[in-house]
């Protein structure tokens, strides 16, 4: 390990390179270019050994090379950014149901603004959408630990993960102790299974086990050592906590249940209808 300046992209890189990543596959698009184009300049230099990385014709092709090598126990990284993950949606959609056996990483970088984009799609939302969980950096040092988290999730809970960092995160420039060499995670062989095909019948028991993990991996990472790393809880002063409960107005008696669109004029000092928030504490 040495300390060496870093922006984000490569941060991540070495992250994934440091996780034993075997197969990297993406297409390009700012703000997640530099990640392919590290990883690629790692291995021409020796620095990265053992490990496959490719420009691939789109993200879908991209997805598609990295799920076939994933069924063999790679452990393997897509890149693209926000837009491109809609390319990549339909095997993605899939994926999830499938599973996977080597960890299967995927970095989407989102950019808010835009800055260089045609849309401000949250992957978070998308995400949400595919039952898939999401990692979101707030800086390259969570960054780069979340990346290698990501890949033991991955392979525990048998699902694609998402990283989402932003613009500002993969574009920064930080000090980080990262690896002089890395050597890939040794890739297993594909074993024949009906569970790699995606037919009702899977899809049905499969809907079951998605439901069942998403909760599992939001409770182990709630609490103790995952919660302290990555959603630490800042407490500032002695404020006492609020719980804020919204509820609708009560209906008036004898008040009719439908509504009123006709136009009316407002009697001065009366307040519209509207929901009222009461704090608890």
């Amino acid at each position: 390990m040495h300390k060496k300046l870093v922006m984000g992209n490569q941060a991540f890189a070495y992250a994934a390179l440091a996780a034993g990543v075997r197969v990297v596959a993406g297409y390009p698009g700012t703000p997640s270019t530099e990640l392919v184009e590290t990883v690629a300049k790692l291995k021409a230099q020796g620095s990265a050994e053992g490990v496959h990385v490719e420009w691939s014709t789109n993200e879908k092709a991209a997805l598609e090379v990295l799920a076939g090598a994933s069924y063999a126990g790679a452990r393997c990284l897509f890149t693209c950014k926000q837009v491109g993950l809609n390319v990549a949606s339909d095997p993605l959609m899939s994926l999830n149901y499938v599973g996977i056996k080597g960890g299967l990483v995927l970095f989407v970088a989102d950019d808010p603004g835009p800055i260089s984009s045609q849309t401000e799609q949250d992957t978070r939302r998308f995400a949400a959408f595919a039952k898939i969980p999401v990692l979101d950096p707030q800086n390259l040092e969570q960054g780069y630990a979340m990346m290698q988290e990501a890949f033991e999730i991955s392979e525990r809970y048998h699902t694609p993960v998402i990283v989402r960092p932003t613009t500002r995160v993969c574009h920064a420039s930080t000090y980080l102790e990262v690896p002089e060499h890395t050597v890939a995670h040794p890739a297993g062989t594909f074993e024949k299974d009906p569970k790699w095909v995606i037919f009702p019948r899977r899809s049905f028991a499969a809907h079951g086990e998605v439901n069942e993990r998403l909760p599992q991996i939001a409770d182990a990472y709630s609490s103790g050592k995952a919660a302290d790393a990555f959603n630490p809880i800042e407490n500032h002063g002695d404020a006492t906590p609020r719980l804020v409960s919204c509820r609708a107005p009560r209906k008036r008696r004898g008040a009719s249940s439908t509504a009123d669109t006709s136009p009316r004029k407002r009697r001065r000092g009366a307040r519209p209808s509207q929901r009222s928030c009461a704090p608890f504490f």
